[in-house]
């Protein structure tokens, strides 16, 4: 049994992780901003927790973290606004980064999208720019810590039914659904080999297994 943090727990992708990570028997802390998303959190099978990660310092964070063997940094501003997509997506999300360390738990899985990477290629005046900017802002950082950190990076998300199958080697992104997101992340959780890597996936025809394994 592990005990795991989600931020953002109650996103699409945390509400069907939930249940997955419930299933085997690990215990997860669901943050979520409203009181509101509690019952659909319960449902899934988490614990919530009503915390707002977007004003919480380093120390707030890290007091929540603490008790916890890793983090699942899930959250995220849903765009439109670019001011709080850096304040959510980027700050916030370092600002859990440095908590992760201060409470002593060193694993953490940053949920991203394939094309995060400083190098994104979007235009300034595009409305996806604040978001690639402040991804590859997080998951740059991420990756200069100490963490036993790992980044995901599905490809554009669908509502279709899980396989279990994806591609971990593909060079372009095409779609995956969020199910099989939910089963990798529950799957990067069960698997130290993924510590310190970027892992970037399609739907495909490799079991999930199979394909985080493969270096």
């Amino acid at each position: 049994m592990a005990r795991i943090i989600l931020f953002g727990g109650h996103g699409r992708v945390a509400l069907l992780t939930e249940p997955l990570l419930a299933a085997r028997g690990d215990q997860v802390t669901a943050i979520i901003r409203s009181a509101d998303q509690a019952e659909a959190v319960i449902a899934a099978g988490a614990t919530p927790h009503v915390a707002d990660v977007e004003t919480l310092d380093e120390h707030a964070i890290a007091e929540l973290i603490i008790g916890h063997d890793a983090v699942v940094w899930s959250a995220g501003a849903g765009g439109g606004n670019p001011a709080r997509t850096r304040a959510v997506d980027q700050d916030a999300a370092i600002r859990t980064m440095t908590a992760s360390a201060l409470a002593g738990v060193p694993r953490f899985i940053m949920v991203s999208y394939f094309g995060s990477s400083p190098d994104h290629g979007v235009p300034e005046d595009h409305s996806f720019y604040a978001y690639a900017e402040a991804k590859a802002a997080a998951d740059e950082h991420l990756r200069s810590t100490a963490l036993d950190w790992t980044v995901l990076g599905p490809s554009t998300l669908t509502a279709d039914a899980g396989t279990g199958l994806i591609e971990a080697r593909a060079e372009a992104s095409s779609s995956v659904s969020r199910a099989n997101v939910a089963a990798v992340i529950a799957a990067t959780l069960a698997d130290v080999g993924t510590t310190h890597r970027t892992i970037r996936f399609n739907d495909g025809e490799t079991p999930i297994l199979h394909a985080l394994a493969a270096r």
